[in-house]
């Protein structure tokens, strides 16, 4: 990946599962440990749990339901946030991230995490991870009732944190929400190549990568 040109972005908007955060923690979640109590709740078998649960995650991706705890504990009938405390050993900064934050910190950038994570998620992760003193916002899309993939979102963003798309740097994880980013005029957009540290690296299509956070800063400062 060619070196950003750092001189023409004031602002950069980072999400966060993925990009900040290790995306195990999320998959594990998920895929592993919501089937487990939800078989265990209901009686039924994980199989049946996972026969149960996956066409409904597919019915709700990319909706701003998909991302909200209190829809799927009232769905599910499971208390979602409690659940997630049991494995939030698992919540970890991608490596050299935080180097990252505080690069664009010392380098005077305005830096906004914004992310589809309901505030009960974030609020998990920020016990957690120490982020928020290297952020000037923490924005979930739930605050402006839609997600990162609709072009509301980045309509209420601008409106809310008055950024310059032509001068803006968005890193997510998630191919529809660049694009959605795109739509709307984000100039500098990177995608994130190993999002979930116990996954392997991801195709990023149409988008460069980050393949670490120490060659980002490259230039920067």
């Amino acid at each position: 990946m060619s070196p950003l040109p750092w001189s023409e972005i004031d602002t950069v908007l980072l999400d966060m599962d993925g990009t900040l955060l290790d995306l195990h923690f999320d998959n594990h979640f998920w895929l592993e440990h919501l089937p487990q109590r939800y078989a265990e709740h209901h009686g039924i078998s994980r199989a049946m749990a996972e026969q149960e649960l996956l066409p409904l995650f597919r019915e709700h991706a990319g909706r701003l339901t998909w991302y909200c705890l209190d829809f799927w504990s009232a769905e599910l009938k499971l208390p979602v946030v409690e659940l997630k405390r049991e494995v939030a050993h698992l919540i970890a900064l991608r490596p050299d991230a935080d180097r990252f934050l505080a690069a664009l910190r010392g380098a005077g950038k305005r830096v906004a995490l914004i992310t589809n994570a309901h505030r009960d998620s974030l609020s998990l992760k920020l016990e957690r991870v120490e982020l928020a003193p290297w952020l000037d916002r923490l924005i979930s899309s739930h605050d402006y009732g839609f997600p990162k993939e609709d072009q509301q979102f980045w309509l209420a963003l601008q409106q809310d944190f008055g950024f310059a798309p032509a001068r803006s740097l968005f890193i997510d994880d998630s191919l529809p929400v660049l694009r959605s980013a795109r739509r709307y005029g984000i100039a500098h957009l990177l995608a994130v190549r190993q999002p979930d540290s116990r996954q392997d690296p991801k195709d990023t299509e149409e988008f460069a990568a980050v393949e670490s956070y120490p060659a980002l800063c490259e230039g920067l400062g």
